[in-house]
């Protein structure tokens, strides 16, 4: 069940929608404690001085900010407070914005807001206006002292607020070294074939036919060793062999999807050209299949 973390209201012009903030994800990591080897005994971890190795009372610890390697400035409680932002209880819409035009890289957490009873009728006014203008809403609140950016959109009818990065905390592309470009020739045959390639493994988003296969494998391997069964490791696959021949891993691929293979100099006709036959060509720096790498996922006692 989703839980309240916040209450308040939206407030745009002279409206005001109250409103809970409900949490929409839920964390499903497995997470496992640190133990001691023979004992069974958890291992706690304490805050020890670097200089002496002595263990350091809480009231002895103060904030400091690394200006250079081993000086810091330290920051006082009462001067953070001064300048900390005053919890609200509202949601400041600033503007509407085109749902389209925010990238999903400024997206962090997203919250439901569910409204009280009082304001059904302005919630379900704001959800139908947004959602006809495919708008986006974003503003600013203030939750635990901490000022948030957040983007309001429309959800199955449902209003999401979505914390949001700054401007300054996403590093643009442009700061990306080995990016490709227009210095990388891409033949006609190449496109086609790989728009194909596109369109045979297109398919509805459906979330629910994906899953996190190594949680799932590491549950039932916890729930295996509880029930006292020998472990067996399966043996490890092969690596796949790395592709040197560009057209030939897309020729194989599109087989592999069932699509038409295009004949010798034929392109798609998305296209909108015609491209003359050429011999495929050999691309030495196509990358190999890369391997999938574990995460470390834990679970919580």
């Amino acid at each position: 069940m989703p839980s309240t973390v916040w209450s308040g209201s939206i407030s745009f012009g002279l409206v005001s929608v109250p409103i809970k903030m409900n949490t929409a994800t839920v964390n499903r990591d497995v997470s496992f404690n640190q133990i001691e080897a023979g004992t069974a005994s958890r291992v706690r971890m304490r805050r020890v001085s670097e200089a002496t190795g002595d263990e350091v009372a809480s009231d002895q610890i103060v904030k400091g900010y690394e200006i250079t390697k081993g000086h810091y400035v330290i920051i006082e409680p009462a001067e953070l407070s001064a300048i900390r932002p005053t919890s609200t209880e509202t949601i400041e819409i600033e503007e509407f914005v085109d749902l389209d035009a925010i990238d999903p890289i400024y997206f962090e957490q997203p919250y439901y807001l569910v409204p009280d009873k009082q304001g059904a009728k302005a919630y379900r006014l704001l959800v139908a206006a947004m959602e006809g203008l495919r708008k986006a809403a974003l503003g600013r609140v203030v939750i635990r002292n901490k000022e948030s950016l957040v983007a309001i959109r429309v959800v199955e009818g449902a209003l999401v607020v979505q914390m949001m990065r700054y401007a300054d905390e996403v590093i643009p592309v442009s700061e990306l070294s080995g990016i490709p470009g227009d210095e990388i020739p891409v033949s006609d045959k190449e496109l086609a074939m790989a728009r194909q390639l596109v369109d045979a493994l297109s398919a509805e988003f459906e979330p629910e036919k994906y899953h996190n296969e190594y949680r799932e494998q590491v549950l039932a391997l916890i729930d295996q060793k509880a029930a006292g069964m020998e472990i067996v490791a399966p043996p490890l696959a092969s690596p796949a062999a790395k592709v040197l021949d560009l057209m030939a891993a897309l020729e194989a691929s599109i087989a592999g999807v069932g699509a038409r293979p295009l004949p010798a100099g034929e392109t798609s006709t998305d296209t909108g050209a015609a491209a003359a036959a050429t011999p495929a060509e050999t691309d030495t720096g196509a990358a190999a299949t890369p391997a999938e790498t574990d995460q470390a996922h834990q679970r919580s006692a």
